[in-house]
This record gives structure tokens, sequence and C-alpha cells, in this order.
């Protein structure tokens, strides 16, 4: 799957390192730990129309962006075929960081968090077969077809 590959993979490897840095910092030093972030809601709230946005609705929102790309590189990394493999995974990747979370300071492990992450991956698996199913449609019929060709030069014992 690797091999096959490469680029693909250490974009998939790269992206998860920054998961990491992202997801299993200290919060003194995490980059989403910011009175930036607090100062953009605040502004933002003051639109009614965005009134609803609280730090935790944002927060999960921000789960689901960050996980989508986890999905989508997986799916691209294991085929459409095995899209659940790529949901499987995703979905044990983001239960090792909620774990792996309680032992580092200042970090909270919820379970919200597990279901945000993994509606993201879910969502990025469902763009990714979105954008890939004209490409599987065309594969599966030139299989069809050779299929067909092949039968053809059977010959009949009849």
């Amino acid at each position: 799957m690797f091999h096959r590959h490469p680029f693909l993979s250490l974009t998939t490897f790269a992206y998860l390192g920054f998961v990491g840095w992202v997801t299993l910092t200290p919060i003194s030093r995490a980059p989403t730990s910011s009175d930036f972030i607090e100062r953009v809601l605040a502004r933002l709230q003051r639109y009614e129309d965005l009134s609803w946005l609280t730090y935790d609705r944002a927060e999960f929102l921000a789960n689901i962006a960050l996980f989508a790309p986890v999905g989508l590189f997986l799916l691209l990394l294991v085929g459409t075929r095995f899209w659940w493999v790529a949901g499987l995974g995703a979905f044990v990747l983001t239960s090792v960081i909620e774990n792996v979370q309680r032992s580092i300071p200042g970090r909270v492990s919820d379970e919200r968090d597990v279901l945000a992450n993994t509606a993201g991956a879910l969502l990025g698996i469902l763009v990714g077969l979105v954008l890939t199913f004209p490409a599987s449609r065309r594969r599966a019929a030139s299989k069809r077809a050779a299929r067909r060709r092949a039968a053809e030069r059977q010959p009949s014992h009849a």
C-alpha cells in the first residue's frame, strides 16, 4: 500500500504528524490554546446570526475539520472497496489520541472529541468516495469488458 503510493503516504504521515502536534502537545504550548481564538469568537458572537457559536461548538467543528483530511487520506491509501477500514482506522486513531491525552498536562480527554473526530473522518471518507466514484465506475466497467472478451475467446464445449 505505502510503496504503491509514496507521495500520498508521505503526505498522510506528515498530516498525521500535524494532528499529533495539535492534539498531543501539552496545553501550555499547544497551538490551539490562544486568547486570539477567544477574541475571534467573541467578535463573531456579536453578530446575531453567529451568536450560537460558543467555544465548545467551535472546538467541536474544528475537530471535525481537523479529521476530515485523515479520513480522506486513509481512504485513498486503502482504496474505496475498503472504506470501512479507513473509518475503523480513524476511530482507533482518535481513541488512542484521547487515551494518551489523559497523561498530558492540561489536556482533557473527552468522548465528544471521539465523536467529532470520527465524524470528521467519515466526512472525509464520504468526500473521497464521491470524488473517486467516476474513476471507480470506469475501472469496474473496464474489468467487466475484459471478462467478457476473455469469455468470448474461450472455445465452447457443446
